[in-house]
């Protein structure tokens, strides 16, 4: 018996990232990802003419502990790319519970995603905005091109966090953490 999933034959390396090459659909592909439970970020940075922007991130994960690196990847596509690409520095900003609408607030396109938000300029002006459960400001470091999405790396150069609970994103709806002593006590 063979418990090895069925993979489809190897793609000519020539061709292995051009879109319409790949044997996986990318519906149930994305679907399949979104089994993997994550944390919610908004990633900001300032544009050359002090302008702010701000995205909700899902993609955000630690590369190093010494020296301090994260990562977080954003499609080739977007709006506020150009603006990532140039600014010197950004800031991840982890959401708590009660932060679900303003995750979908910086997940939707707008003029001025900041109208109403309590922030304040970080590290190379970057927003840093207010009662995140953390925020990790970051030297934009390099990017790698992967696919259909850039991928930033950033040095931590400062951070702060607390106890609030994290906002939680898995299969489409957000969601949160249940301790097991929570789960004990729940009906």
């Amino acid at each position: 018996m063979n418990d090895l999933p069925k993979q489809p034959a190897a793609p000519d390396p020539a061709n292995e990232f051009a879109s319409d090459s790949s044997q996986i659909d990318p519906r149930d592909f994305r679907n399949a990802l979104g089994s993997y439970g994550t944390g919610v970020t908004i990633i900001t940075a300032t544009a050359a003419d002090g302008k702010p922007y701000g995205i909700t991130c899902n993609s955000f994960a630690s590369v190093s502990l010494n020296p301090p690196l994260v990562l977080w990847s954003l499609g080739v596509y977007s709006s506020s790319l150009i603006v990532f690409q140039n600014a010197s520095h950004f800031t991840v900003h982890v959401l708590g519970t009660s932060q679900q609408a303003l995750a979908d607030k910086f997940a939707k396109s707008s003029d001025d995603k900041f109208a109403g938000v309590d922030w304040t300029p970080g590290l190379g002006n970057a927003p840093v905005l207010a009662e995140s459960v953390a925020n990790f400001q970051c030297r934009s470091v390099n990017r790698y091109y992967g696919g259909d999405h850039v991928i930033f790396l950033g040095a931590v150069e400062a951070y702060a966090y607390n106890a609030t609970e994290p906002l939680l994103f898995a299969r489409g709806a957000y969601g949160r953490f249940l301790a097991d002593d929570e789960r004990q006590k729940s009906p």
